[in-house]
């Protein structure tokens, strides 16, 4: 795919420029982290040439100066709270983030309980943390929160709070999801280290939306459609235009929030020692696109798989009409329509043309590559089949497995283990292709074509079940589908 974001400069400026912000206080600097620091896939596909890792790698530059706090609510453990793209709890990826860090050589040095009201689950957790000789620190609702600054910046507010003990002049501070209190641990940090007589910073990390582009620029809406779901609205930033006379772009939770901050810095410092919102935040990756058009069509791109995704899932029964409706204003805004998506036309015009469910892919050269259902195989086991023999040019009428091999499969399927599709599914395909590729070399070249999926775009005419849509994702592909069920 064609690349319009510099990975390296990103990785240079952007370490430097945090290090320039720890200077600017008593070298010691809390960095509240918006949005992913590794597997930033969203990044990457509105920017390409932004590697999923990048912020780790950056970070990586950094390693021995940085100390990681990772924040958990007390009230999320005792809902129970799922990450929705893991299926996993929140006290579980809490381990799993801190797994993930050490293994990259991070220092994690412990984990924060906020909103803590003596509950339960929360304790039980803290004693599990313990066993496991992981250091934890309680902080508390505080009434009023965050509007009542004069009892928040007090020894009643801030003060009763567990003091976190930290070694490194940068803590980066995340959490497994959003609000789980990760300024408010940064701002109680701020107070507590003042008292102890250290001028500590904070700042704010989070790469969207792009401060320094225009609010209407393809990759500024692309966060919007990603937030449908959140409601989130990028504004401009009324606060840098007063101060600076300049056009910023921020997003409007931290717009609305930021007079309280500013109250809460002048009742911490005396004095607030930034003017705006976007002031806060060190992000520079609006620096480094080196190709805006690239990245305007790859935003696009984006925002018509947030549609799609959207829409497939108030097909499955969500409540998101709202979350459809924003992402269709942004259309408008962004000026295209889902024919803006080729392999969404080509799928579409493959039905048309068959009567069949179908399915296209979009290779890195532009080919568009289609299939359709048949009695043996689903559309999108056909796509792969289609697709790995074009690159492997092998002919279109070579049949790479035999139907005598495929029918025991669905006999296998319906008969014994229960199923009403016969048809054979994306992972059942790949595996048939492996058995063979032992004795036939067509299939093992067709195998060979795998790794020059990634990144390629696929659309189905239907709602592809949960297995396809895992495959296709273990292979990189960005893949829409209608959001028609199957029947």
């Amino acid at each position: 795919m064609k690349i319009g974001f510099d990975n390296e400069k990103y990785l240079r400026i952007q370490s430097e420029h945090i290090k320039e912000r720890i200077a600017q206080f008593d070298g010691k600097l809390y960095l509240e982290l918006g949005g992913k620091l590794f597997d930033d896939h969203h990044a990457s596909r509105v920017l390409p040439g932004f590697k999923p890792d990048s912020k780790l790698r950056m970070f990586g530059q950094l390693r021995d100066s940085i100390e990681i706090v990772i924040v958990i609510s007390a009230e999320d453990i005792e809902k129970n709270k799922i990450r929705a793209d893991l299926g996993i709890t929140y006290d579980e990826d809490v381990l799993r983030l801190r797994e993930e860090f050490m293994s990259r050589g991070f220092m994690v040095g412990s984990v924060v309980l906020t909103h803590y009201d003596g509950q339960r689950t929360a304790d039980q957790f803290r004693h599990r943390l313990e066993r496991m000789d992981i250091k934890s620190y309680i902080h508390y609702p505080i009434d009023g929160y965050p509007h009542n600054v004069d009892l928040i910046a007090s020894d009643e507010g801030f003060g009763k709070n567990d003091y976190v003990e930290t070694e490194r002049p940068l803590v980066i501070v995340t959490a497994p999801g959003p609000g789980s209190g990760k300024m408010a641990t940064c701002l109680s940090q701020l107070y507590n280290e003042n008292k102890r007589g250290i001028r500590a910073g904070y700042a704010k990390f989070e790469t969207f939306p792009v401060w320094n582009l225009p609010l209407k620029h393809p990759v500024n809406i692309a966060y919007e459609a990603a937030t449908a779901d959140l409601n989130d609205v990028n504004m401009i930033d009324p606060f840098h235009l007063e101060a600076y006379d300049k056009i910023a772009v921020n997003y409007n939770r931290d717009i609305e929030i930021f007079p309280v901050l500013n109250a809460l810095f002048e009742g911490i410092y005396g004095e607030n020692p930034y003017k705006s919102p976007t002031d806060m935040g060190v992000n520079m990756v609006g620096f480094c696109i080196s190709n805006d058009e690239v990245c305007c069509q790859a935003s696009r791109d984006e925002i018509i798989r947030r549609y799609y995704a959207a829409t497939n899932k108030m097909v499955n029964g969500a409540d998101n009409e709202n979350e459809v409706n924003k992402i269709r204003i942004l259309f408008n805004q962004a000026k295209i329509t889902t024919a803006d998506r080729r392999v969404t036309v080509a799928a579409n015009e493959m039905r048309q043309q068959t009567g069949h469910t179908s399915a296209a892919m979009e290779l890195e050269d532009g080919t568009i590559i289609t299939a359709k259902s048949s009695p043996l195989l689903g559309c999108s086991a056909a796509l792969l089949l289609n697709v790995t023999k074009h690159l492997a040019h092998i002919g279109h009428e070579v049949k790479l497995i035999p139907q005598s091999m495929i029918e025991p499969i669905q006999k296998t399927k319906i008969e014994y283990l229960g199923g009403k599709n016969p048809r054979l599914h994306t992972d059942e395909v790949l595996v048939a292709l492996s058995v063979l590729s032992q004795h036939d070399e067509n299939c093992r070249l067709a195998l060979a074509q795998l790794p020059q999926l990634r990144n390629c775009q696929v659309h189905s005419t239907v709602i592809l079940s949960e297995v396809d849509h895992k495959i296709f994702k273990k292979l990189g592909c960005n893949l829409t589908c209608d959001p028609v069920k199957k029947k």
